[in-house]
């Protein structure tokens, strides 16, 4: 559930890296909501199936971003995730290990401190 939230708490920051727990996490658990906001609202009244379609474009906006910031983690653009297939491969792919011209490594956030003592 951490790693719901902490995509949550970045709504709409489409900047840095996340690693692929972050990412899949995020869709397991957004999945999991949407499912059960679709069979409670079923039960309890047909028509409240609306709501499902509400929080879906709720969390439209952090789902974006968690994807955007993965294909980042793999050194790609985010404009990446838009190539049919392509995006399911960022997705499953290792990160670049150590800083890229995204951020840190999510994984090491230290490894790029020791990069720079290591240059004086």
């Amino acid at each position: 559930m951490n790693w719901y939230l902490k995509v949550l708490k970045q709504y709409a920051d489409f900047n840095g890296r996340a690693r692929r727990k972050e990412y899949w996490m995020f869709i397991l658990i957004n999945t999991i909501i949407s499912y059960l906001i679709l069979g409670i609202a079923t039960a309890i009244d047909p028509s409240f199936v609306v709501l499902s379609s509400i929080y879906s474009l709720a969390v439209l906006v952090p789902t974006i971003a968690v994807a955007v910031r993965r294909a980042h983690d793999v050194g790609v653009s985010g404009w990446f995730m838009l190539i049919p297939f392509y995006n399911l491969y960022l997705a499953v792919k290792n990160g670049d290990v150590g800083p890229n011209e995204y951020g840190p490594d999510p994984k090491n956030p230290n490894d790029e401190l020791d990069e720079i003592g290591s240059d004086n």
